[in-house]
């Protein structure tokens, strides 16, 4: 029998026939690591300890303790184990598929009666006993004849259908736990018992077409989270009930921030609190860009479809846009336009305008623009995912050997503004080449290398992204951890010297002739829906003071104090605070309830000692502690704390 040669991790080579199994390689190379191993990777594929090994292979054998593996195979696991489970208690049910996702699984069923909540209890319950018999996990490989027989047979046509929908003619690879049997293309555990009875819970049931089409069958999704400890799972839900605390769509209608309907799908209707954290964010912004060096423009929503040809978007991006088809006068053909899904070939248009100089480089231009993008209905997400939004958009044009400058000046530049919002630490992706692109091989090597040696010079490694460039170039993706664990992708910073080729941008170098500027697409927030949603939920609606819409309440404990709380608040406005006033016949402790839902940071209580005093009671959102200060001395506070952090000395 032909041998093979498997390295281990150690760098040591053993030599085994042709053959092998991974669970055979664990048991040889000691017996406590062949009770323990789980799985193995080989040559980088993540490989059931069944499956056979025909060449020579690096291997790395897992145990539960790597979290990767072990969660993949624990959630496929208990994919399975649900399915079989729901077919054990309604044997009319047929099965289709369920894949692994982030922190669990799915499945999706097709049965007559719809689950109900109280029916996901009933499934836990038999997942249980099934994982307390210990079934062995066995597998075989069958060729599609006999598949499609067994299905066929079975009752089970989405199986068919799905071997059927499998290109080629390799063979199937068939999975047991127990009696229950799926395709499937693995890996697995050895046994049910393996998967840990007391780490995994059933979350929702939710409706799924069949295979994503709308003309098919309405089927049902059961999902589930799973980890490989119960106490994983109880910090995962802890990390739920926390979200849903601070959802932003929740949190949105308490603070009457915004709204949105149906007649405007995926479009944001900001109230004057919303608004009001919008345009201080932008303000803001304006600010910071301002010092930055950079000069703001504003380009027009609607673009006519040559100037998409043109830069290579209506060939790449022509399905996420909205078309505008106009009539105009005395065509002969409707003029084809499309709003803009984003700002940049109509900022080469303007840099295009008048003859530019090296001299002129690096110029940095900025735009709050107003962007339209189709995203399909069910993707849609409170203002988190929208249709209509608004970037604080920037690029900057630049000779090539100013790229590690200006990429270097730029995350300083990012670095400062997320320090400000309160986001000390952030993390780097930097994602190369995708598939579907523009410009040469030679191009994207250029761009590649000149975005991650200046990163890297920048002080910053940062983590490969594979594949998730943008069409024209590289990108760097800052993506920020929020006060729950979440990471959100906010950040982007891209080297394009594909966009001024298309658009034939130029520039007078040194030698008197014309040169191509790189153009470095950069957002720091991204949008500003998405950015204040996260703001929002970051801080769980309590945002930071010169943030908040409604800074401050001054509400009276009786009426007798109504002409001091209107002094106190017109001493507020003078100082720079947005203040405003409670006179309302109500108890103080209805009021604070009230203001404390909508998220007012500062409430001062007023009363007849308040009066005779010239004092305030304060209470802070969040505190139950109350203190009795002078007026001048709260006013001169929060006259600092509402001053936003680039205007503070």
């Amino acid at each position: 029998m032909a041998q093979i040669s498997l390295t281990l991790p150690d760098g040591n080579a053993r030599q085994y026939d042709a053959g092998i199994t991974a669970g055979e390689v664990a048991a040889d190379i000691s017996k406590s690591l062949g009770k323990k191993a789980i799985s193995a990777t080989v040559n980088g594929a993540h490989y059931d300890l069944a499956w056979p090994i025909d060449a020579d292979a690096d291997i790395a054998i897992h145990t539960m303790a790597d979290e990767e593996q072990a969660n993949e195979l624990v959630r496929h696991d208990l994919a399975h184990i649900m399915a079989r489970a729901v077919q054990e208690i309604w044997p009319d049910t047929k099965v289709t598929i369920g894949p692994v996702i982030k922190d669990g699984w799915y499945y999706d069923f097709d049965r007559a009666e719809s689950f109900t909540p109280e029916d996901l209890g009933a499934i836990e319950k038999k997942m249980k006993e099934i994982i307390n018999k210990r079934d062995e996990v066995r597998t075989e490989v069958w060729d599609r004849a006999r598949a499609i027989k067994h299905y066929e047979d079975n009752g089970e046509p989405y199986k068919v259908e799905l071997i059927e929908a499998i290109p080629g003619d390799e063979p199937l690879r068939m999975y047991w736990h127990g009696d229950w049997q799926d395709l499937c293309r693995g890996p697995h555990l050895q046994h049910t018992g393996q998967v840990p009875g007391d780490a995994f819970k059933l979350m929702s049931i939710a409706g799924a077409y069949w295979r994503g089409d709308s003309d098919r069958a309405m089927l049902q999704r059961i999902y589930g989270v799973a980890f490989t400890g119960k106490e994983k799972l109880r910090a995962h839900l802890n990390m739920l009930e926390e979200a849903a605390k601070r959802d932003h769509r929740k949190l949105g209608r308490e603070m009457d921030l915004y709204h949105m309907q149906e007649e405007a799908p995926g479009q944001v209707f900001w109230h004057a609190n919303g608004w009001l954290i919008y345009t201080q964010l932008q303000d803001y912004m304006r600010r910071k860009q301002r010092a930055g060096g950079y000069v703001e423009v504003n380009t027009p929503q609607v673009v006519d479809r040559k100037l998409w040809e043109a830069s290579g978007h209506w060939e790449k991006y022509q399905e996420n846009m909205f078309i505008v088809e106009v009539d105009e006068e005395h065509a002969r053909e409707k003029a084809v336009n499309a709003l803009k899904p984003m700002n940049c070939p109509c900022h080469v248009q303007i840099f295009n305008q008048g003859m530019k100089s090296y001299r002129d480089l690096p110029l940095r231009m900025a735009e709050f623009g107003s962007c339209n993008r189709y995203e399909p209905s069910g993707a849609l997400h409170g203002i988190m995912r929208v249709r209509g939004f608004t970037q604080d958009d920037g690029h900057i044009f630049c000779r090539e050997d100013q790229i590690e400058e200006e990429t270097a000046i730029y995350i300083e530049f990012l670095r400062s503004i997320y320090k400000d919002l309160g986001f000390e630490n952030f993390k780097v992706k930097f994602s190369d080449r995708p598939e579907t692109r523009s410009g040469s091989d030679e191009v994207w090597d250029k761009a590649e290398e000149a975005l991650l040696s200046a990163t890297r010079k920048a002080g910053i490694e940062p983590e490969l992204n594979p594949g998730e460039g943008a069409f024209y170039g590289p990108k760097l993706e800052f993506v920020l951890t929020d006060a729950i664990g979440r990471d959100w992708q906010c950040g982007t910073h891209q080297v394009d010297f594909v966009l001024p080729e298309r658009l034939d941008a130029t520039y007078v170098g040194s030698d008197g002739g014309k040169h191509r500027p790189v153009m470095l697409h950069r957002a720091t927030l991204g949008s500003f829906e998405r950015f204040i949603g996260i703001l929002i939920e970051e801080h769980a609606g309590k945002l930071p003071f010169w943030l908040a819409p409604r800074q401050v309440v001054v509400a009276s404990i009786t009426s007798e104090a109504d002409d001091y709380v209107t002094e106190v608040v017109e001493t507020l406005k003078a100082a720079g605070v947005r203040a405003e006033a409670d006179m309302r016949n109500e108890k103080i402790n209805y009021k604070v309830r009230e203001h404390s839902v909508g998220k007012v940071p500062v409430i001062l209580a007023v009363g007849a000692r308040e009066v005779e005093e010239k004092t305030v009671s304060v209470r802070r959102l969040g505190q139950k502690q109350t203190s009795v200060q002078a007026l001048s001395d709260v006013a001169r506070e929060l006259a600092v704390e509402a001053t936003p952090p680039d205007l503070r000395a």
